[in-house]
């Protein structure tokens, strides 16, 4: 199998799904409802989770899909699963909900606990993020021409380093003021779903430090991005994040680093 050859198909897809999203928010009735955890759901996630799942159950019959919509698969099962592919249908439904246009459709390809293909999407501002093992990572706005994406390396400022940090406005913000007060200069900005982990693949940010809960689905697509745009996507001990190997699906705490010349371990110890 190679990641790759299933790149431009996942790409439409993902865009499909977008489609079916921007329907239902730019109609007057989202028609929220919340899960058994609490969080919100929307017809515009139901929408985009048929559309992925029918989509990658056409592309790939022999591969199955765990979505976050996904109802009655067990641990057991789908820990059997040497490859299948992980979907979060819309990531930020609670940016979605405040119509602040923060929100992406993430779709990954795991193999042996590894993500080794992701495809992030953004609806609203019709931007791709995409990436295969060893094949590099690439950013896309509307029709313009495919762009290769890297971590940048901190820049400085007469001599301090100056940080960018991302973390998101709904949870765990505190515990992130206080990493970024171990800094020597930094500058703190917010954002919904997985664009926070985009920034720090193609260059726009040096750290997300990820101090509250989330599940694998929010983490795969772009961890493959950022590995291969050369940055890091860790626990909070520094051991590199897994799927699908354990009961539940929550992830630990995690870092997402860019520029890999740091020493991180230094800078975060005290996280």
């Amino acid at each position: 199998m190679n990641p790759k050859d299933y790149l431009q198909d996942v790409i439409l897809l993902a865009k499909r799904a977008g489609e079916a999203i921007l329907e239902v928010y730019h109609s007057e009735d989202i028609e929220q409802e919340q899960k058994s955890d609490d969080s919100p759901l929307t017809r515009a996630d139901l929408a985009s989770h048929r559309v992925i799942v029918d989509g990658l159950r056409a592309l790939t019959p022999d591969i199955p899909v765990l979505s976050e919509e996904s109802k009655g698969i067990s641990a057991a099962e789908r820990q059997s699963w040497p490859t299948y592919w992980l979907v979060d249908p819309l990531d930020g439904t609670k940016e979605f909900i405040a119509r602040n246009d923060e929100f992406t459709v993430n779709i990954a390809l795991i193999d042996n606990n590894q993500s080794v293909l992701g495809v992030i999407y953004v609806p609203v501002f019709e931007v791709t993020y995409s990436a295969a093992k060893e094949h590099g990572a690439f950013k896309q706005e509307r029709s313009e021409a495919l762009e290769k994406i890297s971590v940048r390396k901190v820049p400085s400022d007469k001599g301090t380093k100056r940080y960018t940090v991302v973390a998101s406005r709904r949870h765990g913000l505190d515990k992130v003021e206080k990493l970024c007060r171990q800094m020597p200069s930094f500058d703190l900005a917010s954002r919904g779903s997985s664009l926070k982990m985009c920034l720090v693949a193609e260059g726009k940010a040096d750290l997300y430090p990820r101090l509250a809960p989330t599940s694998e689905w929010d983490t795969a697509a772009a961890q493959i991005i950022v590995e291969e745009a050369g940055g890091q996507l860790v626990r909070t001990d520094f051991e590199p994040m897994r799927y699908n190997t354990k009961d539940e699906l929550l992830n630990p705490h995690f870092y997402v680093l860019g520029d890999n010349s740091e020493d991180w371990k230094s800078l975060l110890r005290n996280s």
